[in-house]
């Protein structure tokens, strides 16, 4: 008899309408690339907890935002941790996957990153601006971001730190660097400030890919595909817009085809280091 292939649940939410972004068409052509040395199995991230003791491993991919199955996901997170599920991506990381405090904290640090409060009373420790940017630390996709004025703050935040506060930043454009494990992988950057998702491929200087890897670094995530998204201001700096480290999109269709085949190729190793582990 052949030997028996890893068998790996994928978890997608195909029915998840992105703006201006195709989640599902990314996660069907990258779920037939896996099958060449994996069994797939794609489920909805509402699904993954009752499935996954059946599979060797679970690819979290395009799920969409937590904030609309926190429940589920807790659950999920709490049974896989309990019972040794190897899930991809790893579940020790502590950015995105856990919310937004990780911003707090960064910028407590004193690291590249937009200055973060979590309090209209902590204004002061941020750069003055005419409009502040507010968003939940729960949130994702932009859900619940709004542009307040400082007067406005006061009235329309709460006292409980559910939300970020950050002043409005003006940026030349936005970039996204791409890792697997602590590898990188490619880059994109939106040219035009306001189309988020009109992505180019980009190449970045040895600078840029130091400011991306301290953020891999320091989150804690040994197999596992990361995002670090950064804005350029007009000064030339960057600085940490977020790090996604739980389901980032991938926009592998603006990547070029040896890059794309490269990511998929690492990909692949990096599931089987973690089914080896």
């Amino acid at each position: 008899m052949p030997p028996t292939r890893p068998r790996v649940l994928f978890v997608t939410d195909l029915a998840y309408e992105a703006r201006g972004r195709r989640y599902c068409d990314e996660d069907i052509a990258l779920s037939s690339h896996l099958r060449e040395d994996f069994d797939i199995a794609l489920c909805h991230p509402l699904d993954a907890q009752s499935l996954m003791d059946a599979y060797d491993a679970v690819l979290i991919r395009n799920s969409g935002p937590v904030l609309s199955y926190r429940s589920a996901f807790d659950a999920f997170r709490a049974q896989a941790l309990e019972s040794g599920t190897r899930v991809y991506n790893q579940l020790t990381g502590r950015a995105d996957m856990t919310g937004k405090q990780y911003l707090l904290d960064l910028t407590a640090a004193g690291l590249p990153v937009i200055p973060t409060v979590d309090s209209a009373k902590d204004l002061d420790a941020l750069p003055r601006t005419d409009t502040y940017v507010t968003k939940p630390k729960l949130g994702a996709d932009s859900i619940g971001l709004e542009f307040l004025t400082r007067e406005e703050l006061p009235s329309r935040t709460d006292t409980e730190g559910t939300a970020l506060i950050q002043p409005r930043i003006d940026f030349t454009y936005e970039v996204s660097f791409y890792f697997i494990d602590d590898t990188f992988q490619y880059a994109l950057y939106a040219p035009h400030p306001d189309r988020r998702w009109v992505l180019e491929p980009y190449s970045p200087t040895p600078a840029d890919l130091s400011f991306a890897q301290r953020f891999i670094y320091w989150n804690t995530i040994d197999h596992g595909i990361q995002r670090v998204d950064a804005c350029r201001t007009p000064e030339g700096t960057l600085l940490l817009v977020e790090l996604e480290d739980l389901n980032p999109y991938l926009s592998l269709d603006l990547v070029p085809q040896e890059h794309r085949d490269a990511f998929i190729t690492n990909l692949k190793a990096s599931l089987r280091g973690l089914l080896a582990g």
